[in-house]
């Protein structure tokens, strides 16, 4: 972003899908990183969702907030999501309507003009979960979805799209000789590519919420 206060255009997000500069996590890495997603993280309080890296470090952070506020974007919202780097800063702000639709917002913020995207679901089944995800910005004449999330929440499956390139996706932990896997914590898988590290665990949170 251009400014604190700016809102992107789907082509510029596409390259810088979220101001993320205050967040120590580095982005945009060359290979495949993986976090481990789990509410039993050390440090984390009740209903908290921890994304840890390989040292056990918790460099995410999803927390949930009773949603006070009376402004039109987010006045039919019960509760909202915050995602929070390693320092405890707001990278984004996750409201969802009453009409099942996500809205997301940059750091802590409802305002339209911090709008980063939209997430709407359009498929739930007992075995499949689908939703497709539009990027703020100001020609969304087009129907078409800028991302999209496909899996099973119950098996911890979640593959996120951008177009036919897959951008990460979740998995549980299989381990050699074990026949019941808990599903209290499962990996993320982000692949190499130039959509940021934060904007992918905001929708693995809205997929899983």
């Amino acid at each position: 972003m251009n400014s604190p206060n700016s809102v992107q255009s789907r082509s510029d997000y596409h390259h810088h899908p979220m101001d993320t500069s205050t967040t120590a996590y580095p982005l945009n890495l060359p290979i495949p990183v993986d976090l481990f997603v789990s509410k039993k993280h050390p440090g984390l309080t009740r209903g908290d969702i921890g994304f840890a890296d390989s040292s056990g470090d918790v460099v995410f952070r999803a927390v949930k907030r009773q949603t006070s506020s009376s402004s039109r974007s987010s006045s039919s919202s019960s509760t909202k999501r915050l995602l929070l780097d390693s320092s405890g800063n707001t990278l984004v702000s996750m409201s969802r309507q009453h009409t099942g639709q996500w809205i997301c917002f940059k750091g802590d913020s409802s305002e339209e003009k911090d709008l980063i995207f939209r997430v709407k679901r359009t498929l739930n089944t007992l075995s499949r979960t689908e939703f497709d995800v539009l990027l703020a910005g100001d020609n969304r004449g087009d129907a078409a979805s800028d991302f999209q999330m496909k899996g099973s929440p119950f098996q911890k499956s979640c593959t996120i799209y951008r177009g036919d390139s897959i951008v990460a996706e979740t998995s549980l932990m299989y381990k050699l000789r074990q026949i019941f896997v808990r599903r209290n914590k499962f990996r993320l898988t982000i692949f190499p590519g130039p959509v940021d590290s934060a904007f992918v665990v905001a929708l693995v949170v809205i997929f899983f919420d």
